[in-house]
């Protein structure tokens, strides 16, 4: 038999969520593409035996802080993510942002237009510049916060003026023509200082471009008058009258015990015609995105209005929990020092997990040195050596583990909420490049994910040294038709990752 194929996967059980194919077949890979989906034998220049394995889309993340990492991405597609990009706080400037990730990126690669970082530009003209001692070397904010880069805080607490805010829409607009994928308004870490004006500037434009926005929403809170779900109301409005497609990020996180009825709400939104969509990591503790400073860490906030505590709050670096003298001290001194927190509870998490229009996304953060709080990049570290959030390294295999030790929702389910529904609704909102990425079919993007469904796993956990565990069970990971992980190993020097753009 003559080799047709560059790449056959052989004998595995075939899970296609957009057809809802779930049965044993062989899929054939040709120049990138998949070319074969069948019964019928294939014969290839390279074989995977996937018999006892699910071969299934390689999985999709729009939330991830660490795509210009080559550490980040070794994590990723050790969880079985073969597109990476950063939804939440974005690019700055975009094209610097995409040609740093050109011909090196292991992974699928795309941004939003960053409004922390245009914020920041506006009040800082250097980094506008590109000039300066606040140049960015990557154009993420949060690398280069991570960084040392001094690009500072005033995003989160300046109010912009008439003036200053037509010069952030300004370049909201200049990156969305650049090929942003839509706007990334992280409205929640600047609860006093984000304007009206802003975010229905933000929206409009999203509207006009045809795409989204992905929102960390304003309000993290179970009491009145400032729950979450007014802040999904906020940006539900915003949609309702501009058009654009939302996406509310880590929403459990921010409604908590209201997470039923922003869900509900959200499908209601959905019946109407209106493109909005929950993203739910499987954590019901998360990362403060500018450190313990954060607007939501705040004692009135997250004692009164999330029901936690000091010591619901745990140093990062040390895995101590705090108490109010420690919590006190580390504000005033290093406010920007990195914690993680508690917020939803594990039953509202693991239901919004479940819920059948929710979509998965890690909300994967930097890699730090334990000892100096430095940030970690390099593709070789080791990871019991690195501190994060577990949800870096290990959302993906939870999920799945879930579905085996838990039953919340299907495995198909669980498939299609890391691969087709969120490729479908970047698809819907101005990606044309989505509609060949989630799917195992003919003429479809070969990113292909090869998992054993008995025993993959996260190994991440909160205890230092294994916080930065990547998953198992998880032996090929195919990006565009290339083999990337082999035999559970990253394959170092490949870079097959093409850009995500509009």
């Amino acid at each position: 038999m003559t080799a047709n194929y560059d790449l056959v996967i052989t004998g595995g059980r075939v899970l296609d969520p957009e057809s809802n194919l779930d049965a044993k077949r062989n899929v054939g890979v040709r120049d990138g593409k998949i070319a074969a989906v069948t019964q019928d034998a294939l014969e290839g220049k390279e074989t995977i035996d996937a018999s006892g394995h699910v071969v299934c889309p390689g999985f999709i993340d729009g939330h991830v802080h660490v795509v210009d990492s080559p550490l980040g991405q070794k994590g990723a597609l050790r969880d079985g993510v073969t597109t990476t990009m950063d939804l939440e706080t974005g690019g700055f400037p975009v094209p610097h942002w995409y040609d740093n990730l050109k011909g090196k990126s292991q992974t699928n690669y795309g941004c939003n237009a960053s409004a922390a970082a245009a914020r920041t530009a506006v009040f800082h003209a250097d980094y506008r510049n590109q000039t300066g001692k606040l140049k960015s070397p990557t154009g993420n904010m949060v690398t280069d916060v991570f960084a040392g880069v001094p690009v500072g805080f005033e995003w989160t607490n300046r109010l912009a003026t008439d003036d200053e805010i037509k010069d952030i829409l300004g370049i909201i607009e200049e990156g969305l023509g650049q090929g942003a994928l839509g706007v990334a308004p992280p409205s929640g870490y600047m609860v006093n200082a984000f304007t009206s004006q802003e975010g229905a500037g933000m929206a409009k434009l999203s509207g006009e471009f045809g795409r989204l926005m992905h929102v960390h929403t304003r309000f993290s809170s179970q009491r009145p008058p400032t729950t979450g779900v007014l802040a999904v109301e906020e940006q539900l409005a915003l949609i309702a009258a501009y058009g654009g497609g939302l996406m509310i990020a880590h929403m459990s996180a921010q409604t908590l015990s209201l997470t039923d009825t922003a869900l509900a709400l959200i499908d209601e939104a959905r019946d109407r015609g209106l493109q909005a969509i929950a993203e739910i990591y499987p954590y019901n503790y998360g990362a403060a995105g500018n450190g313990v400073g954060a607007d939501y860490l705040a004692p009135d906030n997250y004692q009164n209005n999330m029901g936690r505590n000091y010591s619901d709050i745990i140093d990062t670096q040390t895995g101590k929990k705090l108490d109010q003298a420690t919590y006190d001290e580390m504000v005033k001194n290093d406010p920007n020092h990195p914690v993680l927190f508690y917020n939803a509870t594990e039953e509202d998490m693991e239901k919004a997990i479940a819920h059948p229009t929710a979509i998965v996304g890690s909300d994967a953060f930097p890699f730090t040195d334990p000892k100096t709080g430095k940030l970690v990049t390099d593709w070789d570290t080791p990871w019991e050596t690195v501190n994060n959030h577990p949800r870096t390294t290990g959302t993906h295999g939870k999920v799945l583990r879930m579905v085996r030790e838990k039953k919340l929702l299907s495995l198909m389910s669980a498939v299609s909420k890391m691969s087709y529904q969120y490729a479908k609704f970047l698809e819907d909102n101005g990606c044309a490049q989505m509609a060949n990425k989630g799917r195992i079919k003919v003429g479809a993007d070969a990113d292909i994910t090869v998992f054993d469904p008995d025993t993959v796993t996260d190994n991440s956990a909160l205890e230092q040294g294994k916080n930065s565990l990547p998953s198992t069970g998880i032996p090929y990971v195919v990006v565009n038709g290339t083999i990337v992980v082999k035999d559970s190993k990253v394959l170092k020097g490949v870079h097959p990752g093409q850009a995500i753009r509009n």
